[in-house]
């Protein structure tokens, strides 16, 4: 079965928080280019393998590693639901907080 991919709004507006910091950083938009692409290209292969993803202790939350960043996602009958993106050098403790925030845990 085809699932439909979706991005929640709180994961894209981290993903545009990483392209800023990165556009800032690097003064140029080339490698927040080349991340956006590899995040597309990894929710494309979610979509074909939803089961790729490490299992977390959260129901049907799983997550798919993108060079430095966690890609936490959400497995349903009809639905991959892309819940965050998490920078893996943050502090680990912060990433259950964000899942609080999002009404996951």
């Amino acid at each position: 079965m085809v699932r439909e991919l979706i991005w929640s709004k709180f994961a894209l507006k981290q993903k545009q928080n990483i392209f800023e910091y990165w556009n800032k950083r690097n003064k140029s938009k080339s490698y927040s280019i080349k991340l956006n692409n590899l995040f597309n290209n990894a929710a494309e292969l979610l979509i074909a393998h939803p089961n790729i993803g490490e299992k977390t202790d959260y129901n049907n939350v799983r997550l798919k590693l993108v060079r430095d960043y966690w890609m936490a996602y959400r497995i349903t009958d009809k639905h991959i639901q892309i819940l965050t993106v998490w920078d893996t050098r943050r502090n680990p403790d912060d990433f259950d907080n964000i899942l609080e925030i999002i009404g996951f845990v």
